[in-house]
Order: C-alpha cells, then structure tokens, then sequence
C-alpha cells in the first residue's frame, strides 16, 4: 500500500485509492454488508485488512467495485469532493472527503493544525493511514449491529467550478437531492485525516446516537440535535468550505 516515497501526484494519486478501497473494504466487512467469499485478505505493515473483490456468487460486492471504479475516473479528474456511503434512510453515513491542488504541494489542508513550515514526509502519511484505518475497525466494532434489510447507495459532491455539467463517472447517474434525511438524533464522528504533499483524505462516520455503545468520547463530534427529523448536508465545518458550491451531482443507479 505504502510507496517509498510520494514524490510525484501520481504516486500520492495511488496512495489516495488504495486508502479508499481498504476503507470502504474494512466498513463493509465489519458491518457484515457482504459474506466472506467477496474479500481478499492483504496486509498495511501489521495490520490484516479485508479488500472487497469482485465475487460472481454475490452482485452486490461487484456492483461495489464498479462504483468504486467511477469514483477513481472523478478522484483522477480532480472533480471529486466527496463520497458518501449510506445505508437506508438513514442508518449510517460514511463521509470521504478529498482536497487536491492544481499547482503541486499545498501543506496547510488541515482546518486546525496548519503546517507550512515543512515538507509531508512518507513518514507522516504511513502512519495517518495506519491510525485511519484501526480508528475504522474500532469504531465499526462499537456500533449496534445493523437492521436485517439494510441497504447501501453512494453520493458524489464535485468540486462545481472545475466540473462540466454533463459529467457523470461511470455507473453513476445525476443526482436528485442536496441533502439526506436522518430519522432521530444523528451523532457525529471524526475518524481521521490523512495528507500527502498533494492530496488530503478526511473521513466522518454520522449515526443515529441511539445505535453508539461505547465509541471514544475524544472522536466523537456533537451536533444541533434540536430538530427529530434531519437532513444532513453536505460538510461545512471547515471555515475554507463556506463560500464553495458542492451540491449532489451524481448518485448510484
């Protein structure tokens, strides 16, 4: 998974979807969204992750891979603002989001510990992905076991001024909503960040708060609960990501 060294966007590129793929992987093995036949076992230096494959015995995991596949054309356009995972109306939400800069390296991503004083070494993006990824296991290992009709779709926010109207990455249709409706009190985590000199990865985790048991209280993040029945939007906790237009573009057919 982990290059030598992340001196080019291409290999940064390539880090960002192995990171994806091994997190979408690790969700859906540990929420039981598909059997055991449709994953590989693979390694990130200690850790023995799960990577969804293509299994012929369920259309499911395959249907999966395909999207997972348009939404690297979006990543490698640099059009892709965010990923959302969710399951029925709505359970949990699984929230990627991903920055990039046209012009090489940008080092101050991250909305509370700016870096502009050094280079992101290997170093630094090896062991971000490492905790992302046991922060994964631990939280999916806390949550309430899921409903027996759960139901899994993904929604794409493009980044509106550098993407053309018409574009829709493969298997991919044109979206229909800003917003998705959340039924009771959503509880909101903040799993982890990961950046390379080019690229940033961020990933959230919203569920009902009804469904947590005992997830660390350090990444939890709470929010207006006011209101029984929600709809929650796209991400606009970042100060930079006021003023940016990112509604719904595409969504699984």
């Amino acid at each position: 998974v982990f290059p030598n060294k992340i001196s080019t966007e291409q290999q940064s590129l390539m880090l960002v979807k192995r990171l994806l793929a091994v997190a979408v992987s690790c969700i859906t093995y540990l929420r039981g969204i598909f059997p055991e036949s449709a994953y590989g076992t693979r390694y990130m230096d200690d850790v023995c992750v799960k990577i969804l494959r293509e299994d012929k015995n369920c259309p499911g995991s395959t249907q999966l891979v395909k999207w997972m596949l348009g939404c690297y054309d979006a990543l490698q356009k640099k059009y892709f603002n965010s990923y959302w995972i969710c399951l029925q109306t709505i359970t949990e939400c699984y929230h990627f989001k991903f920055k990039y800069t046209h012009n090489g390296p940008l080092l101050d991503f991250s909305s509370k510990n700016k870096r502009n004083d050094s280079t992101i070494t290997c170093a630094d993006t090896k062991k971000a992905s490492i905790l992302l990824i046991r922060k994964i296991y631990v939280l999916m290992q806390n949550l309430s076991p899921l409903p027996n009709d759960v139901c899994l779709t993904m929604k794409l926010f493009y980044y509106d001024e550098v993407t053309p109207s018409d574009y829709q990455p493969p298997g991919f249709k044109e979206g229909e909503c800003e917003g998705m409706i959340f039924e009771g009190e959503p509880m909101y985590l903040n799993v982890g960040e990961v950046p390379t000199p080019f690229h940033m990865l961020k990933v959230k985790v919203t569920t009902e708060k009804q469904r947590m048991e005992n997830v660390d209280k350090s990444i939890l993040k709470h929010g207006d609960t006011n209101v029984p029945l929600r709809v929650l939007r796209v991400d606009r906790d970042d100060p930079e990501e006021e003023n940016q237009d990112m509604n719904v573009r595409a969504q699984t057919f």
